[in-house]
C-alpha cells in the first residue's frame, strides 16, 4: 500500500498544481480542493511506482552525501565525536 506522501508525489506528477485532500494512504479518499480537476485513480495508481523509486532515490542521495560529508571531515582529521557534535 502507498504512503500519502507517495500518492502526493504521484498527484503532483500528473498535475503539478494540483490541491487535495486525503484521509490515511487510501487512494479512494482523495479529495481534489479549490477546483483541481480530479484524476482518475487508474491513473494515479500508474505513477505510484515511479513516485515511490523518486522517493527512495531522495532518500539515499540523503544517506550517501551524509557519509560523504562524514568521510571528508575525518579526511581533516576530524574524530567521529566531532562531526557528531556538529
Amino acid at each position: 500500500m502507498a504512503t500519502i506522501e507517495t500518492i502526493i508525489r504521484a498527484v503532483k506528477k500528473i498535475n503539478p498544481n494540483a490541491q487535495i485532500s486525503l484521509s490515511g494512504n487510501d487512494l479512494d479518499t482523495i479529495t481534489f480542493e479549490n477546483g483541481t480537476t480530479p484524476i482518475a485513480k487508474s491513473d494515479i495508481e500508474a505513477k505510484l511506482t515511479q513516485a515511490q523509486n523518486e522517493l527512495d532515490a531522495e532518500a539515499q542521495a540523503k544517506i550517501d552525501n551524509k557519509t560523504s560529508a562524514q568521510n571528508k571531515l575525518k579526511a581533516l582529521g576530524l574524530t567521529d565525536a566531532e562531526i557528531e557534535a556538529l
